[in-house]
């Protein structure tokens, strides 16, 4: 029994944890987040993307020339009706190796950068997921700890050790300082997005738990499989 414990641990030791795929990572942000619409079938949609992309590479008559993002519940549905442009895909999908439509490809590549990191702290979607999974776990519960579990649940399935939970309250309490030093700070970020803010909660409060809830999203154990 002893020897049959020991190969198993060393098989787990050794298994692959390759990142979560682009889909699956901005799917999983707005699942955990209560953002996801889960509406199946219609046409494609186009979500948050910065400026000038497609106007970069299109020609003049082409008919997708201007990108004109969608408004309500089709900046939330899953990303597989994201529309796709051949020559100016999605740049948050890109990043993060999901592959063009110019080539055929049978294996996506799986690549280990900063600027993955600079989109799943910043891009929008995921700013915005952040903030409404903190404005969940700020409704349900005024303790810490809850609030901190609302969050890993939802993330990793799972509820942190004393410390782990003792490192998230020391980076709240300097995140949080900062936010009541800075209040416009607060303001700027949790309005990212489209989705409207819960004008009940504190804005320093609401800020401080989406700074929390983003760290707790780009854990390693959170975006691999």
């Amino acid at each position: 029994q002893a020897q049959r414990d020991r190969r198993v641990t060393l098989v787990l030791a050794h298994h692959p944890r390759p990142r979560l795929e682009a889909e699956q990572i901005r799917d999983l942000a707005l699942s955990a987040s209560g953002l996801l619409v889960a509406k199946v079938g219609g046409p494609s949609v186009k979500p948050y993307q910065p400026g000038g992309i497609w106007e970069a590479v299109a020609m003049n008559q082409s008919t997708t020339r201007y990108y004109k993002q969608d408004k309500g519940e089709s900046l939330y549905r899953r990303s597989i009706y994201t529309f796709w442009k051949r020559t100016a895909m999605n740049p948050t999908m890109e990043i993060l190796n999901a592959p063009t439509r110019e080539t055929f490809c049978v294996r996506r590549d799986v690549t280990n950068t900063p600027l993955q990191a600079f989109v799943t702290l910043n891009d929008p979607q995921f700013v915005e997921a952040a903030r409404n999974l903190a404005t969940i776990a700020l409704r349900e519960s005024e303790s810490f700890d809850h609030r901190l579990d609302a969050i890993t649940q939802k993330f990793l399935s799972r509820i942190f050790e004393n410390d782990e939970r003792e490192i998230v309250r020391q980076t709240l309490s300097k995140v949080m300082s900062n936010y009541k030093t800075n209040p416009e700070l607060a303001k700027s970020l949790i309005a990212v997005g489209e989705s409207p803010v819960d004008e009940n909660l504190d804005p320093v409060d609401l800020a401080s738990w989406t700074v929390i809830a983003s760290q707790i999203f780009n854990l390693d154990e959170t975006l691999t499989k």
